[in-house]
């Protein structure tokens, strides 16, 4: 793993939005000819949002499961062609639209059906395969097992959060855990299997980039979500009551965007617990995540210095108060087993204080500036390209949270659109690619377009929108990969005039 050592430029885009036939984006093909146009068009690095299993929602940011990957991301084809899977169980799977956003509701059930084949197809695989299997779990023992029993015992329960679970699973009594390792070894095995089959899928896919020259970027929630295999198994950690209830709450206070904050409904750390034990259950969870990516961005990085506490029964997000934080002994801890170094992204957005700075900036983290947050009329505004400096930046047109561009700019007022001219210096025809192209200039190690704004699409493309709970997440493309290479021709070709390109 390494930090980006020259100017480069990236798209974000995430495996779900990929083509393909299964309903959704995977790790197969489409992915590795993906890559494969990243590099001819000179585009260095492809940021992805976190490849965990989804909410219900089809939220990767509300995970059941924060070390598991999504088993919606396992290829089929792949499957079959290595003769871990049948044809004939291929076809069996439930059929899924090969057009259109991601069949979100379908996926589970696809997901759950391609669990038990690999069940069913295992007996008949050679000994190398099952040795391969038995290390990788034994290596994966800190995640593996525990999220496979809960993904299990929440199929047994009708997916009920685990604290309406029956006394002895929910409080992982050794007798029940025992009797369920007995009772539901095959379910427990399929569940092992769609891990391992989605790590050696994505470990071929980073492989691939890699050797290319193109970087791959992560992204990590910074908490996880109250009903997860992470809380059910480690409750001493988190703000939970014995009955597992949150006694507090995480979120952000009142700002300018919503009189009354933000309310996640995530529980905070007891960090006095993760002090004790040398942050050991933290130290594994972003190992895990470096592990997987070349660098990881840091989701809600200002909560390493200070944290906004709610009460775990309140409806709102006002009535909190800020808490600090030990992110200075955990980076430190982390940066030492990193050997010297953090291959961090620090999301840094919001309201940022000089604690939350001088974390980010005493282990040399680059932060981020969003484009599209910069024509309020404010001279000092930091987002605007005037006020980027020095290098430890990525700057994005806009991330998966925000509008498209063609969107935003859709909908600026009269003196928000003569602004952005006056920066530009010229007219606006084609606001996407000229606010890319003011990204390209700034002096920052590495800006990131989302490809909505290459493809310039309208909010019909937007990936998601924070504060709504349906409609997200879905978005997926169009066009073949080889459809996208002239526009990523076009990027790569802007982007190398800037002193940006990739080293293959």
């Amino acid at each position: 793993m390494r930090s980006p050592s020259k100017r480069r430029s990236g798209v974000l885009l995430h495996p779900t939005a990929l083509p393909g036939s299964g309903g959704c984006g995977t790790l197969g093909k489409a992915a590795h000819d993906w890559v494969n146009l990243l590099a001819r068009s000179h585009v260095g690095v492809w940021q992805l949002l976190p490849l965990a299993p989804t909410d219900s929602t089809g939220s990767p940011y509300s995970s059941p499961s924060g070390s598991a990957l999504n088993p919606w991301l396992l290829d089929a084809d792949a499957l079959v062609a290595e003769g871990f899977l049948t044809p004939g169980a291929r076809e069996a799977l439930p059929p899924a639209p090969v057009d259109g956003p991601m069949a979100l509701e379908l996926m589970p059930q696809r997901a759950d059906a391609l669990a038990k084949a690999l069940g069913q197809c295992w007996s008949d695989q050679p000994p190398r395969a099952h040795q391969s299997f038995e290390s990788w779990c034994h290596q994966e023992r800190h995640w593996l097992k525990d999220h496979c029993r809960f993904m299990v015992i929440r199929r047994l329960y009708a997916n009920q959060p685990w604290w309406a679970w029956p006394r002895p699973l929910a409080q992982r009594q050794g007798q029940a855990m025992g009797q369920l390792d007995q009772d539901q070894a095959r379910p427990l095995l399929e569940q092992a299997l769609l891990q391992w089959h989605l790590q050696r899928q994505w470990e071929s896919l980073r492989r691939h980039a890699n050797g290319l020259g193109v970087q791959v970027v992560g992204d990590l929630p910074f908490y996880v979500a109250h009903d997860s295999a992470d809380v059910w198994r480690s409750r001493h950690l988190f703000s939970l009551t014995n009955a597992g209830q949150l006694t507090q709450q995480s979120g952000v206070p009142p700002d300018y965007f919503s009189a009354t904050g933000q309310l996640w409904g995530t529980p905070v750390y007891r960090w006095w617990c993760h002090w004790r034990s040398g942050f050991r259950w933290w130290m594994q969870r972003l190992l895990r995540q470096l592990a997987l990516f070349d660098l990881v961005r840091l989701d809600h990085f200002r909560a390493l210095a200070a944290y906004w506490c709610v009460p775990g029964s309140a409806s709102t997000a006002q009535n909190g108060q800020w808490r600090r934080s030990p992110g200075l002994a955990l980076l430190s801890l982390l940066w030492l087993r990193c050997g010297c170094r953090l291959p961090l992204i620090a999301e840094d957005l919001g309201v940022i204080t000089p604690p939350v700075e001088a974390l980010r900036d005493g282990f040399g983290l680059p932060g981020m500036k969003i484009l599209q947050f910069a024509f309020d009329g404010d001279a000092t505004n930091p987002y605007l390209p005037a006020n980027i400096r020095g290098r430890r930046w990525v700057v994005y047109t806009g991330t998966h949270d925000n509008a498209t561009t063609l969107g935003w700019w859709h909908s600026l007022d009269e003196a928000e659109r003569t602004l952005m001219e006056q920066v530009v210096g010229s007219p606006i025809t084609a606001p996407a690619w000229q606010l890319l192209e003011l990204a390209l200039k700034t002096s920052a190690d590495l800006a990131v377009v989302p490809l909505q704004d290459l493809l310039e699409l309208d909010d019909q493309a937007r990936f998601n929108t924070p504060g709504t709970n349906s409609g997200n997440w879905t978005w997926r493309l169009e066009q073949s990969i080889a459809d996208l290479e002239g526009p990523l021709a076009g990027y790569g070709a802007m982007a190398q005039r800037y002193g940006r390109g990739c080293p293959n």
